[in-house]
């Protein structure tokens, strides 16, 4: 029973904390990718690579500005490589799925959801995508319960008011 109980209260906790499992990237790496991307030299393949390498440590980080910046520099890879029909399907959806990362750090759950299920037209089983496209959903839903919560709240705070002052009138 009490292992129930305990599982019960995790739920809730994980719930509201709103609790991921996808990884965080610290600023040192940040730095480190970042150097990495600015002293690449060689074929065009090579400095494709740093950037992504440089743009999934963005897309992981705490900051707003660095996951805003990831965006935009995955979103310039994708154009360029439609512009030049080098679009590889794997090295697309790899570039896919960390701008849905991005979009799912910024919060604009719809556009990530997009991103992933494009990422699954490409390779359906790739778990990573499908456990990203499962936190997104719950995050959807989650944002959907408080949203009622909420709204529920306010009408029963309105309706208590209005009662409170029609008993004031009699």
């Amino acid at each position: 029973m009490e292992a129930k109980v305990g599982k019960f209260f995790d739920s809730v906790t994980n719930f509201f904390s709103g609790s991921d499992q996808l990884p965080w990237c610290d600023a040192d790496i940040i730095a480190g990718c970042e150097k990495e991307a600015a002293e690449a030299n060689g074929s065009d393949e090579s400095k494709n690579e740093c950037l992504t390498r440089f743009s999934w440590a963005l897309v992981h980080s705490r900051r707003t500005e660095d996951v805003e910046r990831g965006i935009a520099m995955l979103e310039d890879l994708l154009l360029a490589a439609s512009i030049a029909s080098t679009t590889d399907p794997l090295k697309m959806r790899e570039k896919l799925y960390l701008l849905a990362v991005g979009h799912f750090r910024r919060g604009d759950y719809s556009r990530s959801r997009e991103l992933v299920e494009q990422c699954l037209m490409v390779e359906p089983e790739w778990r990573q995508a499908q456990s990203l496209k499962k936190a997104i959903e719950d995050r959807i839903t989650k944002d959907g319960v408080i949203g009622i919560g909420i709204a529920v709240s306010a009408a029963g705070l309105i309706a208590g008011g209005l009662a409170a002052a029609l008993s004031r009138k009699k």
